[in-house]
């Protein structure tokens, strides 16, 4: 059994495009043009987006933040994603991607890899998604606070 968490990345042209926004891939195998699988170590955080769409235009977009877990350690399902993950944010609707793109995009804007974000602030986004209600940003004393916390509650 592999320590790593899996995620299977399909493309077809004006179909399906899975792909992965941020995350540090430890390993990335390509099985045929429109499928790869990137894996990620245990505790690393990334963006998994999905879009589906037919002959209309578009029929799903979500964007998961998961946290790839160790192997026994308790996880949720997640499609395309073996052998699952802790879910930190989900949003379902080309509106609530876009937003979370865009608060991907802000903490980028401050000089932070998302990868090293507070998996708590996911946690919170997702909690006021959820609420309909706008996620405080993620700012620099926000990031030193979570940095600080986790030298003294590794």
């Amino acid at each position: 059994m592999s320590d790593l968490t899996h995620v299977e990345l399909l493309w077809l042209k004006k179909r399906i495009e899975n792909y992965i926004r941020f995350g540090a891939v430890a390993s990335n195998r390509t099985i045929d043009r429109t499928r790869r699988v990137v894996s990620f170590l245990p505790g690393s955080i990334f963006a998994f987006v999905r879009w589906t769409a037919n002959d209309f235009g578009t029929v799903a977009s979500r964007i998961d933040i998961l946290r790839a877990v160790a192997p026994g350690k308790r996880c949720s399902t997640v499609a395309y994603v073996r052998p699952g993950a802790d879910i930190l944010l989900t949003a379902l609707g080309w509106a609530n991607v876009e937003k979370v793109l865009q608060i991907i995009d802000g903490i980028e804007a401050i000089g932070i890899d998302p990868i090293d974000a507070s998996p708590d602030y996911w946690r919170h986004a997702h909690g006021r998604f959820a609420a309909r209600e706008t996620p405080r940003r993620y700012t620099r004393q926000r990031h030193d606070a979570w940095l600080l916390r986790r030298r003294i509650d590794p």
